[in-house]
């Protein structure tokens, strides 16, 4: 095995990590709301709004991955993707995801909870992760991961899932989720490059058939299946009405007391005049 070629993982310069950034802030955007809607629900109800809140944070994950591996390059090595081992990245990662989701919104903000949840949810977005670069192939090149930055970069996925799974549970505001987004965004991120630092890519004498699909012949269809994902529960999640239901719960018996606030459009009978 030869020495290691410079690799660079901003080819396309700050396109995709900005890309990126804002398909992991989108998802936890996303992911936080199904969850803070779920709370407000009976244990017999919860289980859609969390299920939803884990596909969006997963598939926000994954996207932010994908985009952020389209401006990886290698110097004088061809790099093409294993489609079913990316495929499977995914499903790691909303797997994983859903199971913290599901053990902090059902057994609560408890220190066990927590942190169960959060090392499941990182370890397995860690595994999503090098899943990912596992699927890539590589023509004469091997690629060689330093065990200490690995380690590195699952200790931050561990804290930022458990940061995200605690903001799920604590935060009631859309404004506030917001902020707690951008700081899992920037987590997420984190994690991806610092695990991108792991990596160094070998020439080898051995050489072959490239398998694999290229970049350019997998980005349409490994992308549009979960920026559509995303839209769907966007526009699921933006004709909910959670702020009047924090408001409810939050006042307890008083709320009989205040003038009935108008139901959202979508609510209101066709038939039933506008005031």
């Amino acid at each position: 095995m030869q020495d290691a070629v410079p690799v660079d993982g901003f080819s396309y310069g700050l396109l995709t990590p900005l890309a990126a950034f804002c398909m992991a802030m989108l998802g936890s955007a996303l992911g936080l709301r199904c969850t803070m809607r779920a709370l407000t629900m009976d244990q017999s109800r919860r289980f859609g709004w969390l299920a939803l809140g884990a596909v969006a944070i997963g598939t926000g994950i994954f996207t932010m991955h994908f985009i952020a591996m389209m401006g990886f390059t290698a110097r004088d090595v061809q790099i093409n993707y294993d489609l079913p081992l990316t495929l499977a990245s995914l499903l790691v990662a909303v797997v994983v995801t859903g199971v913290g989701v599901f053990l902090v919104g059902y057994r609560g903000r408890t220190p066990v909870a927590l942190t169960t949840g959060g090392v499941i949810t990182g370890v397995g977005v860690a595994c999503m992760h090098y899943m990912g670069m596992a699927g890539m192939r590589m023509d004469g090149a091997k690629q060689v991961y330093s065990a200490g930055v690995v380690t590195l970069s699952v200790i931050i996925a561990v804290v930022a899932a458990t940061a995200a799974l605690w903001l799920a549970m604590t935060v009631k505001k859309f404004g506030v989720a917001i902020g707690a987004a951008l700081i899992m965004g920037i987590a997420v991120c984190g994690m991806h490059y610092t695990g991108m630092e792991a990596l160094s890519v070998h020439l080898t004498s051995a050489t072959g058939t490239l398998t694999g699909r290229t970049p350019a012949e997998i980005l349409a269809p490994i992308l549009i299946g979960p920026v559509l994902l995303l839209v769907f529960v966007g526009l699921f999640v933006g004709m909910d009405p959670l702020e009047r239901e924090w408001r409810h719960r939050g006042k307890g018996g008083d709320e009989e007391k205040e003038e009935p606030s108008e139901p959202p459009l979508f609510e209101r009978s066709a038939f039933e005049p506008r005031s």
